[in-house]
């Protein structure tokens, strides 16, 4: 596409859209599914309550799959927004984000597990599934977070939108990285952290709100993208 027939505002205000369906399909799948459904340490209540809620079960699994649709295609927007800032580090989150998308996706195998298992009596089959795709998910949430840190410091860096959200939308990636990784070598220490996490969620919900009602500034947006032309 040429330059002159780009239209930032419209990427932005689109970008907005795919990003609340993003955060909405997320907080809908872990917050009114997982944790409705899921019973820690105990495989047999849990398949107790996704028989009972199978429909809700496979909600949760669609809301999970459709935000990562979404992803590819929020991911080329973004991208063509901030290329101009720098083209390399923009193109980095690019493979960050689908790498982990594609991570997300293939763990979600695990999430329909349950139901196959289940359907043959296999509670523990179908819990250790679930456990299985908590694993996959934070190995996600590892490229997540760098797509947020590289991200926020695109944004941080553009003169087209505000440096705070970079800031922290940054810090919310460092967020999740530390996160994953206590996950993974000290899960008690995950545990205490988690609540800094949905705390730092501030970064996303203010990139969206700010793509969707305000976009970003077309006359800084085109005066960055001449220098980045010539």
């Amino acid at each position: 596409m040429n330059d002159r027939d780009f239209r930032p505002q419209v990427f932005a205000r689109l970008a907005g859209f795919l990003y609340l369906i993003i955060i909405v399909g997320g907080v809908f799948a872990e917050l009114f599914v997982r944790q409705r459904l899921i019973v820690a340490n105990d495989p047999a209540a849990t398949g107790r309550n996704i028989l009972a809620h199978e429909q809700l079960f496979r909600l949760g699994f669609a809301a999970q799959l459709v935000p990562l649709l979404c992803n590819m295609f929020l991911a080329v927007l973004l991208y063509r927004l901030f290329v101009i800032v720098n083209r390399h580090l923009a193109l980095s989150v690019v493979f960050f984000s689908l790498v982990g998308s594609a991570v997300e996706a293939a763990s979600l195998l695990a999430h329909y597990a349950p139901l196959v298992f289940l359907k043959r009596g296999a509670e523990a089959g179908a819990y250790m599934a679930l456990s299985l795709q908590a694993v996959g998910f934070s190995i996600a949430l590892t490229f997540f977070g760098c797509t947020c840190v590289v991200r926020g410091w695109l944004i941080y860096r553009s003169r087209f939108m505000p440096r705070i959200i970079g800031a922290l939308l940054s810090f919310q990636g460092v967020c999740y990285l530390a996160n994953s990784f206590a996950n993974f070598l000290a899960p008690g220490v995950a545990r205490r952290l988690f609540s800094l996490l949905l705390v730092s969620a501030v970064g996303e919900i203010l990139l969206c709100l700010w793509l969707l009602i305000r976009g970003v500034n077309v006359e800084r947006w085109n005066e960055q993208a001449l220098r980045h032309a010539g």
